[in-house]
C-alpha cells in the first residue's frame, strides 16, 4: 500500500485557471485569497494529510465502529486526526468570520476537502457534514440559534449531522412519520431514523442533529415537513453541557465500505421525547434541508475526485515497480507500466480524475459567486449555474470513480483483489457515492425535470453558449488543438441534438423522461468534462508560451486533454444514440416477463 501525496500542482492549476481565483479574490471579504495563500494552504494541508490522515485509512477500514453503553466508539487513531484538525484551525477555513471562521473562499477550501477525503474518506465525512449543517443554521435559523450553536460548529468543538431517512420511507421523504409535539419553547421528537452518517461518536462532547419531523397539524406530503435542531446534550443556563437528550444510537450498519464511518440507526423519544428546537418556519423543513443536501452533493462529487486520485497514485506506483512480461526492443522482463494496455488504463484514470477535479472546482467557484458577489445579476447567474452543475458534478464524478477505482484494481491484477494491497478499499468505499445524497436516478430526474424543463432550458443554453465560445478559441488555436476542436464540436452538436429531442418529446409519455434522464445527465457530464479539459489545454499552452510553471506538467496537461477527447469524449455519441432510442423497449415488457 502506498502513501498518499497531494497533487498540489494540478490543484493550484485548476483553482487559478478554471476556478477564477483572481476574480473570486475581488469579491467582498476575499482579498486575502491570493496565490501565495493558496500555495501555503496546499502545502500545509498536504503535509498533514500525507503524514497524519492517510496512514489511518486502512486502520479505520479494519477496526470499524461499534456501540458500547449507548455510544458509538470509533478508532482511537481518528481522535489524533481530529486533534490536529482543531489545532490547525482547519474547521473554520472557509466559514463566516462572524462566528469565528477564517472567511476564505470555498474555491480554496475545496482543495483541503479533496486532500482529506483522499487521505481518509470515512473520517472526513464527519467534519464536512458539520460544515453543511452549519450552512443550514447560518441561512435559516434565527439569530439566537446561530449565536448559540455556530461558534462551536465553526471551531469544530461540536459536530453535526442530518437525519432524514426512515425505514419505511427510504428516499421518499413524503412518507416520513417522525413526530414533533410542541411543549413550552421547544418540541418533543419521537421516531426512528436510519442511515445517519456519524450519527453518534466519541470524538466531540456534543453532536447536533438536524431532524426532519411532522408537527401535529402538518399537511400531508413534503409540504408538512419541519426541521428541528436536536442536540445530543441539552445546554444549561450558562451555555454549558447539561442533560443527555432522549435519543440514542440503536445500531451501526455493517457496510460494503467506509467502515470507519459510523452509519447509525437513531431512536428518538423512547422515554418521553427528545427535545428539539424549530429551525426557521414550520413546514419548510425540506427546503431548508436542501441547503445541506446540495452542499453534500457537491461534496460527494468531490469524493469521486479524491478516491480516484488516491487509486491512481497507488496504481501508478505499482505499475512502476511490478516486473512482469517483456516487450519488443527491451531486453529482459519489464515493469508493467511499459505495457500499452497498462498505460491505457493509467491514462483513463488520470484523465477522468483531472476532468472530475476541473468540474468540481468550477462548480465551487459558482458557489462563491452565488454567496458573495454584490452584483445581483452576476450572483443570480452563478446561482443558476450552480443549480445546473450540482447534479452533474454529483452524478458524473460518483459514476466515473467506480470506473477509475475498478481500473486501479485491474492494474494490480490478482493482487488488486487481495485486501492487503489496499486498492480494493477504494473500490468498496466509492460504491456508496452514487447512492447517498440522492441516487443517480434521483439526480437525473431532478436534472431533466427541474434544471432543464422547468427552467425552459435557459441555464443549459447559457452553458452551451460559453462552450461555443471556447470552441471558437480552439478553432483559431489550430495545430495541436485541431483534434480537440473537432471532437468538442461534434460533442456539442450531439448534446444539442439530445436536448432538442427531449424538449420535443418529454410531454408525450411519463416514462420518457425516466428512461432518458440518466443518459442525458451522463452525456452532459461528459461534454462538460470535455469543455473543461479543452480549456485546461489552452491554459497550459499559454503557460508554456510564457515560460510559466513546470514545463513537464503543462505538456502532460495538454497530452491528457487530448487523450480525454480521443478516448472519453466519444461516449457522448453513444449516450446520444441511447437517448434518441427513447423509452419504447424499456416499457414494452409486462412485469411477469422480467
Amino acid at each position: 500500500m502506498t502513501n498518499y501525496y497531494a497533487p498540489i500542482e494540478d490543484m493550484s492549476f485548476v483553482v487559478q485557471e478554471l476556478g477564477d481565483l483572481e476574480g473570486v479574490s475581488r469579491l467582498p471579504g476575499f482579498a486575502e485569497a491570493t496565490t501565495d495563500i493558496l500555495q501555503a494552504i496546499l502545502e500545509q494541508s498536504a503535509e498533514l494529510t500525507s503524514e497524519v490522515v492517510a496512514p489511518t485509512n486502512r486502520i479505520g477500514d479494519l477496526k470499524g465502529t461499534y456501540i458500547d453503553n449507548k455510544q458509538v466508539m470509533i478508532p482511537d487513531e481518528f481522535k489524533v486526526i481530529y486533534k490536529h484538525y482543531l489545532e490547525g484551525g482547519w474547521s473554520g477555513l472557509s466559514e463566516h468570520r462572524e462566528f469565528g471562521g477564517q472567511g476564505l473562499p470555498q474555491i480554496i477550501g475545496v482543495t483541503v476537502e479533496e486532500m482529506w477525503q483522499s487521505g481518509n474518506l470515512a473520517f472526513t465525512l464527519c467534519p464536512f457534514l458539520s460544515k453543511g449543517a452549519g450552512r443550514v443554521i447560518a441561512m435559516h435559523a434565527d439569530q439566537k440559534m446561530k449565536n448559540t450553536y455556530l461558534p462551536k460548529l465553526v471551531a469544530g468543538e461540536w459536530t453535526a449531522t442530518m437525519d432524514l431517512t426512515e425505514p419505511q420511507a427510504g428516499s421518499d421523504l413524503a412518507a416520513i412519520t417522525t413526530k414533533a409535539v410542541p411543549e413550552d419553547e421547544h418540541y418533543l421528537i419521537t421516531g426512528q431514523k436510519i442511515f445517519i452518517t456519524w450519527g453518534d461518536h466519541n470524538l466531540t462532547d456534543n453532536i447536533l442533529h438536524l431532524v426532519l419531523a411532522r408537527l401535529p397539524d402538518a399537511p400531508p406530503g413534503v409540504k408538512g415537513i419541519s426541521l428541528f435542531l436536536v442536540p445530543k446534550f441539552l445546554l444549561d443556563e450558562n451555555g454549558g453541557l447539561g442533560q443527555r437528550n432522549d435519543f440514542y444510537p440503536v445500531s451501526v450498519e455493517h457496510k460494503l465500505g467506509i467502515h470507519g464511518s459510523p452509519t447509525c440507526v437513531m431512536s428518538y423519544g423512547d422515554n418521553g421525547g427528545a427535545v428539539g428546537y424549530l429551525v426557521g418556519e414550520p413546514h419548510h423543513g425540506l427546503s431548508y434541508m436542501f441547503t445541506l443536501m446540495n452542499h453534500a452533493r457537491l461534496t460527494v462529487g468531490l469524493q469521486g475526485v479524491a478516491l480516484s486520485e488516491r487509486a491512481y497514485q497507488q496504481a501508478l506506483a505499482y505499475a512502476r515497480e511490478r516486473i512482469q512480461g517483456s516487450i519488443p526492443g527491451i531486453d529482459g522482463r519489464v515493469t508493467i507500466i511499459k505495457h500499452a494496455d497498462v498505460r491505457r488504463m493509467l491514462m483513463l484514470i488520470k484523465a477522468y480524475t483531472e476532468g472530475m477535479r476541473a468540474m468540481a472546482y468550477t462548480a465551487t467557484t459558482s458557489l462563491d459567486y452565488s454567496l458573495s458577489c454584490p452584483d445581483p445579476a452576476t450572483r443570480d447567474y452563478h446561482h443558476a449555474r450552480l443549480d445546473l452543475l450540482t447534479p452533474v458534478v454529483k452524478t458524473w464524478c460518483s459514476e466515473m470513480v467506480r470506473e477509475t477505482t475498478s481500473l486501479a484494481v485491474q492494474i494490480h491484477g490478482g493482487m488488486g483483489f487481495i485486501e492487503e494491497t489496499g486498492v480494493a478499499q477504494y473500490f468498496r468505499d466509492c460504491r456508496i457515492s452514487s447512492i447517498y445524497e440522492g441516487t443517480t436516478g434521483i439526480q437525473a430526474r431532478d436534472f431533466i425535470g427541474r434544471k432543464l424543463i422547468r427552467d425552459d432550458f435557459r441555464s443549459i443554453n447559457l452553458l452551451l453558449e460559453e462552450m461555443h465560445s471556447l470552441k471558437m478559441e480552439l478553432a483559431t488555436a489550430g495545430g495541436e488543438f485541431t483534434i480537440i476542436h473537432s471532437t468538442f464540436d461534434k460533442c456539442l452538436a450531439a448534446l444539442a441534438n439530445s436536448l432538442a429531442f427531449v424538449r420535443i418529446n418529454h410531454t408525450k409519455d411519463y416514462a420518457f423522461a425516466g428512461t432518458v434522464a440518466v443518459d442525458l445527465l451522463m452525456q452532459t457530464g461528459t461534454v462538460t468534462g470535455t469543455w473543461l479539459m479543452a480549456k485546461s489545454a489552452l491554459a497550459a499552452r499559454r503557460r508554456l508560451d510564457s515560460n510559466q510553471g513546470n514545463r513537464r506538467f503543462n505538456e502532460a496537461k495538454m497530452i491528457t486533454a487530448r487523450f480525454f477527447c480521443e478516448h472519453i469524449s466519444p461516449l457522448t455519441f453513444a449516450y446520444e444514440l441511447k437517448i434518441l432510442a427513447g423509452h419504447e423497449t424499456v416499457s414494452a415488457m409486462s412485469e411477469d416477463q422480467f
